[in-house]
């Protein structure tokens, strides 16, 4: 009967747009990331870029926080809401924690497993602003969706084998020689394989969504 009457009431989509608006700042954080891990004299100018479209993403979840409050119909569950987006602004916070620890340790030369890593991050971005476009039609995307979802965690299994490689390869390089150099490397692959990991979690959120409304 609930699910009834919620269908004859209009709904509050502005929630569309805000998660639209979130993902572009997110893949404009990916790529930004992607190109600072290319290193050389612009990495700072990349750092810049992340700080400022983090900033932008904080707005909008907090204009989504605010409309789930003050909408009186949802297009899905509040809760659900609120941990989408929370998932989404958790992945570009976490490639500010990345952008930290490279300014903190005034790095510009990055490992190829990095550069690698930051590829499956802009496609892993890509694929969520492809995902949150087919939420304000759940039921007819829902194929899509799920097909979405299985591609972020290929790409977080992919981060975890890339995490490990270089890891690998660190150690071996710098483990006896400089032992600081392996921690600071050890660090920011730390940082990038915690971004995919906020990945997969938008991932099991938009699964959890499909579920629950088709």
């Amino acid at each position: 009967m609930l699910g009834w009457f919620r269908k004859l009431m209009p709904r509050e989509d502005r929630f569309f747009d805000l998660f639209a608006r979130h993902a572009r700042t997110v893949v404009g954080g990916a790529e930004a990331l992607a190109r600072l891990l290319d290193g050389g004299e612009a990495v700072r100018d990349h750092c810049r870029t992340i700080v400022a479209l983090e900033n932008e993403a904080d707005e909008i979840t907090r204009e989504v926080m605010l409309a789930v409050r003050r909408s009186f119909i949802t297009p899905f569950d509040r809760g659900d809401i609120k941990d989408l987006i929370q998932s989404m602004d958790d992945a570009i916070d976490t490639m500010q924690k990345t952008v930290k620890t490279v300014i903190l340790f005034e790095q510009s030369e990055f490992q190829p497993p990095m550069r690698e890593m930051g590829a499956v991050i802009v496609d892993a971005a890509r694929i969520v602003a492809q995902a949150v476009e087919l939420l304000a039609n759940v039921g007819a995307n829902a194929n899509r969706l799920n097909t979405l979802t299985e591609e972020l965690l290929r790409a977080e299994n992919r981060s975890d084998e890339l995490h490990e490689e270089g890891l690998k390869a660190l150690f071996k390089q710098y483990g006896s020689s400089d032992p600081m150099k392996y921690l600071i490397g050890s660090e920011i692959y730390g940082q990038l394989e915690k971004v995919l990991d906020r990945f997969e979690d938008v991932a099991n959120e938009i699964s959890a969504i499909v579920i629950e409304n088709v």
